[in-house]
């Protein structure tokens, strides 16, 4: 650990450096790697150079407590190795922690799309819950969101809707809520009180920026049309709706909620861009070590991985075996308890892993 430290430190020292070269601000992109590298190692230099201090606290405090003839003083010296010890143990641990590899991908704003699955109106009805919860917790952390598309029902639900969220950790907050939310409870529509069990999908991308994906012309089929409203009636009576078609991947994103063409097809590049940096990162990490697969799960769609039991006010992440008693501030947008659980254990899982 004090090895890696130590490299950690020196290569801190050679950012400082390079970052006050003003030759450096002239490569928009190098100078923005730059810093996030200085930012990102800012922490660990730190730790490390009060770790450093401290040993020799140590050393210090073990010379006067052999040495000391007198034995209240030497009994005080013995106390204060003690609490340096203790105090050496709490830092390691600290320190363990910092050397866990980031995400590269902690950072990246995110495009999250819901779709309601198993249960029909009630799905979609609970998608349109799940979306305002995100929302709520959007404002809360001071993201902001933009609604990309949506179908919406008769009801008031969402068959899907889809949104980016930007601002500080986006996708390290919220990556762990891709997977399957099953809902527990009674239907507005249901007369007889029965609790029903519905089930709605969410998908969480990175948002990739346009230099990290490469979209050639040749394999994207643009198709315009007339763009649809529920029940058939048309939303506005140009073909503003636009069908992306990616023929090496044969993803297909449809975009009309705006009235401009060209705003509809803006949108649906970053839903493509976003799908296809996904796909991209799901092969890298199916490449890795299987034990990169951390307790909270590899993030797949197909995954059942939380429950909202609405008679009981509860709900459970079944991946850390996780309870609480408050659904209805959850769903007002309170999730910091379970989604800093969530990171803590992938963490512990990553650690573990080596």
């Amino acid at each position: 650990m004090l090895k890696r430290l130590a490299e950690l430190s020196l290569r801190y020292d050679e950012l400082n450096r390079r970052a006050q070269d003003p030759n450096l601000a002239k490569d928009p992109k190098q100078y923005k790697e730059v810093m996030r590298e200085h930012a990102r190692l800012s922490a660990a230099a730190d730790a490390y150079r009060e770790y450093r201090k401290l040993l020799k606290e140590l050393d210090g405090a073990r010379e006067v407590a052999s040495a000391e003839t007198d034995r209240d003083m030497r009994e005080m010296a013995r106390e204060e190795l003690r609490a340096l010890e203790a105090r050496k143990a709490d830092m390691e641990e600290a320190l363990k922690t910092l050397l866990t590899p980031p995400d590269p991908l902690e950072e990246k704003n995110i495009i999250m799309e819901i779709r309601g699955g198993t249960g029909g109106d009630e799905a979609a009805l609970f998608a349109a819950d799940l979306f305002r919860m995100y929302a709520r917790l959007a404002e809360l952390k001071g993201w902001k969101y933009e609604v990309l598309g949506a179908s919406e029902t008769g009801l008031g639900g969402y068959k899907e809707i889809s949104f980016s969220v930007s601002g500080k950790s986006v996708y390290g907050s919220l990556r762990w809520e891709a997977g399957v939310h099953r809902v527990q409870r009674v239907p507005e529509t249901e007369s007889q009180g029965r609790i029903h069990t519905s089930a709605v999908t969410v998908a969480v991308l990175p948002e990739a920026e346009e230099t990290e994906i490469e979209i050639k012309p040749e394999d994207l089929r643009v198709d315009v049309m007339r763009a649809g409203g529920p029940g058939g009636q048309c939303v506005n009576t140009t073909d503003s709706a636009v069908r992306l078609t990616h023929l090496p991947t044969g993803l297909v994103v449809i975009q009309q909620d705006e009235k401009s063409q060209i705003k509809n097809k803006a949108k649906a590049m970053r839903v493509l861009r976003a799908r296809l940096f996904d796909l991209e990162e799901s092969k890298k990490q199916a490449e890795r070590s299987a034990a990169r697969k951390s307790m909270v799960g590899s993030g797949d769609r197909s995954e059942r991985i939380r429950t909202y039991n609405f008679p009981q006010n509860r709900v459970t992440d079944h991946r850390i075996n996780l309870t609480l008693y408050k659904l209805d501030q959850f769903m007002q947008g309170a999730l910091g308890e379970m989604l800093d659980a969530l990171n803590v254990s992938a963490k512990a899982e990553q650690l573990k892993a080596g």
